[in-house]
């Protein structure tokens, strides 16, 4: 009797160890699992930040009326993956020693001719109306061959914005991601995008 009893005992002493064992496994295989999902999570917000599109708020008024102080901008990056920056894209970029990113207009490709003068752009000859546009800036410069592998890019608030008129034009590196939409405030949501065949020309002579 005492020997089955001290069998019982141990069979139940086993049985409790294997429990344990059997619970300490589980939790290591859930921590595991945690953490190989937040991982994952992390990877593929940084994925679609680098690769796909982000959402950036605008500071400062140098694209207003465009682009208005403390609005929430989609930024796409995958336009510029598989393909090339336009004349006429808003973008987001950085310039040479700065390490916060800026938000300007391009006007000029590689091998471009840009001038500004008596408040219009002009580019390879054409002057462009540019209705977007509340004042007309109070500088004019004249002809700028954009170099390659280079962008021209300026404000829409054209006489308080640090841009290529001051800095010169920006590298291909430099260029982070292409504006398309406004999407906060909710009642201010719009597309900003506009192509060059929308932007009326005009006749200087």
């Amino acid at each position: 009797m005492s020997e089955n009893i001290e069998n019982n005992n141990i069979e139940n002493s086993n049985s409790s160890t294997v429990k344990k064992e059997k619970e300490k496994k589980g939790w290591k295989r859930e921590l595991f699992e945690w953490i190989v999902t937040l991982g994952a999570a992390v990877i593929i917000a940084f994925a679609v930040k680098a690769l796909i599109f982000e959402p950036v708020k605008v500071q400062g008024r140098s694209m207003m009326n465009t682009l208005q102080d403390g609005e929430i901008m989609i930024v796409t990056k995958y336009d510029y993956i598989l393909g090339e920056p336009e004349r006429f894209d808003i973008i987001t970029c950085r310039y040479p020693k700065r390490s916060e990113f800026f938000v300007k207009r391009i006007v000029g490709i590689p091998g471009d001719t840009v001038s500004v003068s008596n408040g219009y752009l002009t580019v390879n000859g054409i002057t462009y109306a540019e209705d977007y546009l509340d004042f007309r800036p109070n500088y004019s410069f004249d002809d700028y061959v954009v170099p390659e592998g280079e962008y021209f890019v300026l404000g829409d608030n054209r006489s308080n914005s640090n841009d290529s008129h001051i800095i010169g034009s920006i590298t291909r590196k430099q260029v982070l991601g292409h504006v398309r939409q406004v999407v906060f405030p909710f009642n201010a949501w719009r597309n900003v995008e506009l192509k060059e065949d929308e932007i009326k020309t005009i006749s200087v002579n």
